[in-house]
């Protein structure tokens, strides 16, 4: 079983994923009303774009803008349900082992390739291959020799994946998972055209100009490192009579304090809010509140801190801290404590309903008491043999992340001995230091792809390519890899071994979570259709307009 979850996002930055549709004060979806003459959505982002790669893509504004400028098999509803896209008929048989899709004959490529079966088989295999050493491949498991490809024991020709002809694939899975309709939704499940990805080789996907669409956009006006970028309304795409947009222009402005005074002075549409910018807007009609599943966390590198790797110094860090004083009186946005690693809207027990973070809450691994965190540092000291730690916190340029990282900083140093400096960088280059598990603590933003806890807790098994901080424990993998390879179609068993397998993590200090994230936002009311689902890739732009009225 791999190690399955999914990718972070800069705490700050335009997110979430997949999941249930708009929140009750989302804009309203309806066509009421005339379109306005221009069609333009100016859209604010808090960091650079990393990769228009699907294969090479971590973080939720990579693949934002992958799903809006790429077609798979489904395509998410406003309730998170797969619906039909590429895929115009789908046949499931051999015990749900066996998809046989037929797709539509009218999709092209903004080349004006036809967009066929073979190009699903070409990405899916490329991004399986070691070669291509994609962070995510793990995510493809259920499918027939995925896990032996990527591991290097297998060719990519084996995968469960063919084409019968140019408007029929057939893919085998190795079992049954329940949530793989909701996978194919995912950017990651994308077709490639193989034609453009070999002629650009290592350069495909780092530019607009390397790149070939059959999304609602093409990626335009992206030199790889700028702050600014458009999506333009792509003319080849099958269903464009259902696009209504000419383009979105996407400015990053790391700070909440520029786009807040350019949503002022009307040059953007959309702005996030810090704390005290929802204070000042929550009556206003412009005013959206988003709690996507996504949680901060700060992450001790075992591997590069050896004093991390003992349980009660771990312990005794995450008990100096007040998540309730952090998102209260720091950050004051919406955000709110966390229960566990996991966040709320991620699944209910199947024969109760109780909630998953209520039922696998452990209170002590997130709760503040600064006496018990000293005497358990001054054991941890002790059975180390030290007396102090100096460590460096690395985090974002974002402002969020600045405010969290001054806030631990300030907690950690309240403990005997211990010292920490904070090293802020921008997002993408944070992205590539966590990668390679160049940090002593980062803070760390994880959002699911699809709301099931096994999205989380993937993230801690003890291959999984996200777990850059080196957290081992045979007990808490066993029990995942029964959730996956036993107990598939047993929800009940599922469920406890996942309940389980989160006390674990708590009650190890495997990570330290801090906060499940608000992103609250202005969106002007006159930005109609857009799309946002907590639990997956965030914005759908494919239908949104922008209206008459004012």
């Amino acid at each position: 079983m791999g190690k399955k979850i999914w990718y972070t996002f800069a705490a700050g930055a335009a997110l979430l994923l997949a999941g249930c549709g708009n929140q009750k004060n989302s804009q309203d979806p309806g066509h009421s009303g005339k379109y306005a003459a221009k069609q333009e959505l100016r859209w604010t982002e808090a960091s650079t774009l990393a990769t228009a790669d699907l294969s090479k893509a971590t973080d939720t504004l990579s693949f934002n803008t992958l799903m809006n400028t790429q077609e798979g098999l489904y395509r998410l509803d406003k309730n998170g349900k797969p619906q039909p896209a590429l895929a115009v008929k789908t046949k499931k048989s051999n015990g749900v082992k066996t998809y046989d899709f037929t797709l539509r004959k009218n999709a092209k490529w903004s080349n004006g390739d036809p967009v066929t079966a073979k190009d699903f088989v070409y990405s899916w295999r490329r991004t399986v291959d070691p070669k291509t050493a994609s962070q995510d491949a793990f995510y493809f498991d259920g499918v027939k020799n995925a896990t032996a490809i990527y591991n290097g024991k297998q060719a990519p020709q084996t995968l469960g994946i063919k084409a019968v002809d140019d408007h029929h694939l057939r893919v085998e899975l190795a079992k049954p998972v329940s949530y793989f309709d909701q996978l194919l939704a995912w950017p990651l499940f994308y077709p490639l055209n193989q034609k453009v990805v070999e002629k650009y080789g290592s350069k495909y996907g780092t530019q607009s100009k390397y790149l070939v669409s059959n999304g609602a956009f093409k990626l335009t006006k992206w030199d790889g490192t700028g702050k600014s970028w458009t999506l333009a309304k792509n003319k080849t795409y099958w269903d464009q009579k259902h696009v209504h947009l000419d383009k979105i222009s996407e400015l990053v402005t790391e700070s909440t304090t520029t786009s807040y005074n350019m949503y002022s002075a009307k040059k953007v549409d959309e702005t996030l809010l810090n704390g005290q910018q929802v204070k000042a807007n929550k009556n206003s009609a412009a005013f959206v509140k988003r709690l996507p599943t996504a949680t901060t966390r700060l992450e001790l590198n075992q591997k590069k801190v050896p004093a991390f790797k003992n349980k009660k110094i771990r312990q005794a860090i995450s008990l100096a801290i007040d998540r309730k004083q952090l998102t209260d009186k720091v950050l004051q946005d919406g955000s709110e404590p966390l229960k566990g690693f996991v966040p709320s809207q991620m699944g209910q027990n199947p024969k109760t309903g109780e909630a998953f973070e209520k039922e696998a809450y452990v209170k002590s691994a997130v709760t503040a008491n600064v006496k018990k965190a000293k005497t358990l540092l001054k054991e941890g000291y002790s059975e180390e043999g030290i007396n102090s730690l100096h460590v460096n916190l690395l985090t974002s340029d974002t402002d969020s992340s600045k405010q969290t990282a001054e806030f631990l900083q300030s907690k950690l140093e309240s403990l005997p001995g211990v010292r920490v400096t904070v090293s802020t960088i921008p997002f993408v280059q944070m992205l590539a230091r966590q990668t390679k598990s160049d940090y002593d603590m980062t803070i760390k933003t994880w959002q699911s792809v699809f709301a099931d806890p096994i999205n989380f807790l993937d993230v801690y098994e003890a291959d999984s390519s996200y777990n850059t901080a080196g957290y081992k424990n045979t007990e808490f993998d066993k029990l995942l890899d029964q959730s996956e390879n036993q107990y598939g179609n047993q929800p009940a068993k599922r469920w406890q071994n996942l309940v389980q397998a989160e006390k674990i993590l708590m009650n190890d200090q495997g990570t330290i979570p801090l906060y499940q994230v608000a992103k609250s936002q202005l969106l002007r009311p006159n930005v109609k259709n857009v799309i946002y689902n907590p639990a997956g890739v965030p914005y759908d732009w494919k239908e949104a307009y922008i209206s008459a009225d004012k």
